[in-house]
């Protein structure tokens, strides 16, 4: 029964793939990808609903127990579990190595789900947020509830703002959130409506965790596009999607305190939508640091397969056949004291060559967090003789890089 449910699925949604879009992919992400976009297209399980997996994410606030004796039972495992240092004892999840669904539980008001079916993929943001009890966390972009659930599974937040802009969205973030979440923790998690891009003026600096999981071309739900017409608009708008966000990312940077950890994801393999968006965060942000998660890669390469980025912070899950999770890329970013802000700008300003050093100049105290450095007494700060002063400046500057350079290296106590 359940493999002629299944044929009888792949048909239906086989007729509906849109060619325009495939075509589309085709074009951009062999030349993005390579051999990666060649290992999802060779038994193209983007395009074959039928090989999909959905993992099963367990509530903590209401355990099935018995279900998970039967999963065992059945062949699923638990991911992840032992992969990951900061990887959270209260979250369970399974899978299993075959395509298989489970039935989705009904909304029941006053009644909590048991589990919550998902990419498992998308645990990969939430568990990168390295979430612990207390915090004050920011969904940016929460609807339709999963990762907010899933965040829930990891620890007990001292504050949870989801939010949605998208009315109708906003009310499948509610439902969903009443579906998982006990009475008794609805004090500490508000849902708001707020456009993303006007969060962080709204909050500045609130947040100790900022997860952004942005608008983007959704590649998955984008292949069964039933008008060619439509489809073929969405993917010229398409590339207005980064300046989208962009904008998201600097509201939540803004949102988030220093020494705040951001995580952005997406469910597209397009590096514009990816790894543009993050270099140009980069590029543009002095107090954003990229955190390195490719161990991440290393250690759950049992689970998924990922794609290379040409980032340190960044990861690209890509599907393929036995593991067909994703497309998800996640990067991880921290924003940074005002110290090392401070320290950055006084590094560009060392690195003046003596000839550009004025006639005269004056040091006085430079103080960076453990940095101390002292050159003169203030009632010395006079007139130098200017053969003197660049005899001197060399050295001078070249002690307070490497002060500098060791702060920035430094991690806040």
């Amino acid at each position: 029964m359940l493999t002629r449910l299944k044929a009888n699925s792949e048909g239906k949604l086989a007729k509906q793939i849109c060619r325009v879009v495939l075509d589309q992919f085709d074009k951009q992400y062999s030349k993005e990808l390579g051999e990666s976009w060649n290992t999802v297209r060779l038994v193209d399980v983007l395009i074959s609903p039928s090989l999909w997996q959905y993992a099963i994410l367990f509530n903590r606030f209401n355990y099935p127990l018995e279900l998970e004796k039967d999963l065992h039972l059945r062949g699923y495992h638990p991911i992840l579990q032992g992969s990951l240092p900061y990887y959270p004892k209260s979250m369970k999840c399974y899978l299993s190595r075959t395509p298989d669904r489970m039935p989705s539980e009904r909304h029941q008001p006053g009644n909590l789900k048991r589990y919550y079916l998902l990419n498992a993929a998308s645990l990969l943001p939430v568990l990168a947020l390295e979430l612990s009890d207390g915090e004050t966390v920011l969904d940016l972009c929460a609807a339709p509830g999963g990762k907010s659930v899933a965040l829930l599974q990891c620890a007990y937040p001292g504050y949870l703002l989801c939010n949605e802009y998208d009315s109708l969205r906003v009310r499948w973030l509610r439902q969903t959130l009443e579906s998982f979440i006990p009475q008794s923790l609805t004090n500490a998690i508000k849902v708001s409506e707020l456009d993303g891009r006007e969060m962080g003026a709204a909050q500045p600096e609130v947040f100790d965790k900022v997860l952004v999981d942005a608008p983007c071309s959704n590649d998955r739900s984008w292949l069964f596009s039933s008008d060619s017409q439509k489809a073929a608009c969405r993917i010229h708008q398409r590339n207005n999607l980064p300046v989208l966000q962009v904008e998201l990312l600097r509201s939540a940077i803004k949102a988030l305190r220093p020494g705040g950890l951001l995580v952005y994801s997406t469910c597209t393999l397009s590096k514009a939508e990816n790894q543009d968006v993050i270099s140009e965060i980069l590029t543009s942000n002095s107090t954003i640091m990229p955190v390195d998660i490719s161990a991440i890669a290393r250690t759950c390469s049992q689970d998924f397969t990922f794609a290379p980025t040409g980032q340190q912070c960044s990861l690209l899950v890509i599907p393929e056949k036995g593991k067909a999770w994703g497309p998800m890329f996640v990067a991880k970013l921290k924003k940074s004291h005002e110290y090392r802000k401070m320290a950055m700008w006084i590094l560009s300003v060392t690195l003046l060559t003596p000839a550009s050093f004025p006639p005269i100049f004056c040091y006085s105290q430079i103080q960076i967090e453990r940095v101390n450095y002292v050159e003169r007494p203030l009632e010395q700060q006079t007139h130098v003789h200017e053969s003197d002063l660049r005899h001197s400046a060399c050295k001078i500057m070249q002690s307070i890089q490497q002060a500098i350079k060791q702060a920035l290296e430094t991690k806040p106590e």
